[in-house]
């Protein structure tokens, strides 16, 4: 009887390790928020800003010229694959005409693969 005891007692402590390392493995995604850029003009950032004009003009088949990244804010995701977001005011010049654009572009892993979410006229 004490034998089955010890060996319950060793099956549930084995079980309560395994839920908890697979608890904190899928639960280590860590997000610190939304913050401004202090400088659009960073060339990573005009890099994301002609990223986005680029993308968006195979997408919707239009021809906008990217001028500057006018402000922005980034974040930072840390998991199995960190991923940086990109949320940017940018301008792009469509003929003569000048406008506002928002875009939020992903950049994941050490690759840093690009993705543009959204591309918005304001």
């Amino acid at each position: 009887m004490a034998s089955q005891i010890h060996h319950h007692s060793k099956q549930f402590i084995l079980i309560v390790l395994m839920f908890s390392l697979f608890y904190f493995t899928v639960d280590s995604t860590s997000r610190v928020g939304w913050s401004p850029i202090s400088n659009p003009n960073k060339p990573k950032f005009v890099v994301i800003g002609k990223f986005a004009v680029s993308e968006h003009n195979t997408e919707a088949k239009t021809n906008l010229k990217f001028v500057n990244v006018v402000k922005g804010d980034i974040e930072v995701t840390d998991g199995a694959v960190t991923v940086t977001e990109y949320r940017l005011v940018i301008a792009a010049k469509d003929g003569g005409a000048v406008s506002n654009y928002k875009v939020l572009v992903s950049e994941e892993g050490e690759f840093q693969l690009r993705k543009l979410s959204y591309f918005t006229k304001l």
